[in-house]
């Protein structure tokens, strides 16, 4: 851009290449930021509600379990156990895990899953994972509650009753999480509305650069013709648009390449040529 603006004598086509680079950028910044609103206003749409409407429900569904959990957790402190697995009832813990590992041991060989227990209310059902190789206990009444199985009879019956003790310390959890998910909401739909922060400067600036164009004449003009390099013209053979520019420079006081060019010119032309020696055949 210097070297143009040098060689035209026209410091307006730095000025204009400056622009271009500028006027790209806040384009770029203004098409990232529409972006963030589309995005944003889909969140609003559907995002937000869609997890806002199930982290409600996990909370109602928490508080139910939780309201029959204690209770049921109380009477298993006091050593008053009981289980139903597959219609049978169990108040030994040993003895009710086995019947629990052989339950699901049959569900794997029929290829099936479903409920093989229930306690106190709470339903529990059986699924062979086959990528980890082991089988999963989902624990449900409102909510669901998953566990994994170990070898110890005793150990799973353990397992279940712990997972029934988390509902108290998973509530708080979720109704954290509800809060956090309505304050999103509330700040996307205030983000949702601020305009471009740059749009003023951006239209500024491209209002400046459709006048430098169209002073140019960048459009229709080369840089050969841009740059007056290629041929010897007179300010008066030049378009409108470039002598206004280089009257443009010279009222800034700014050198003139092509002025200089047009005085060297001169010079040469003015400069005696050398008579060349005619050559026998044209003598005769």
């Amino acid at each position: 851009a210097e070297i143009k603006a040098l060689a035209t004598g026209n410091p307006y086509i730095k000025e204009k290449m400056d622009l271009d680079i500028q006027v790209s950028k806040l384009k770029l910044m203004r098409a990232n930021h529409t972006s963030q609103i589309y995005s944003l206003e889909s969140d609003i749409a559907r995002r937000y509600p869609a997890e806002i409407t199930a982290a409600k429900e996990r909370i109602a569904g928490l508080k139910a379990d939780l309201a029959v959990a204690k209770p049921l957790l109380l009477e298993q402190d006091k050593e008053k156990f009981s289980i139903t697995v597959e219609d049978r009832v169990y108040t030994d813990r040993k003895e009710a895990g086995s019947a629990i590992l052989a339950a699901c041991a049959a569900m794997k060989i029929a290829k099936t899953e479903g409920q093989i227990a229930d306690l106190g209310g709470f339903a529990i059902s059986s699924r062979f994972d086959a990528f980890a190789q082991t089988f999963k206990l989902t624990i449900k009444r409102q909510s669901s509650y998953t566990i994994e199985l170990g070898s110890d009879p005793a150990g799973n019956i353990q397992r279940i009753l712990n997972a029934l003790a988390s509902i108290e310390k998973t509530l708080p959890q979720v109704e954290r999480r509800l809060e956090t998910l309505q304050q999103q909401l509330a700040e996307a739909k205030e983000e949702v509305q601020r305009p471009f922060p740059q749009e003023a400067e951006l239209n500024k600036k491209s209002a400046r650069l459709a006048e430098l164009n169209a002073l140019l004449d960048m459009d229709e003009k080369g840089d050969d013709a841009a740059l007056g390099m290629d041929e010897e013209v007179t300010d008066s053979e030049l378009p409108a648009p470039k002598r206004e520019i280089e009257r443009s420079a010279d009222s800034v006081k700014r050198p003139s390449i092509l002025a200089q060019l047009h005085e060297k010119q001169a010079e040469r032309m003015a400069e005696p040529k050398p008579q060349k020696k005619k050559s026998h055949d044209m003598e005769l």
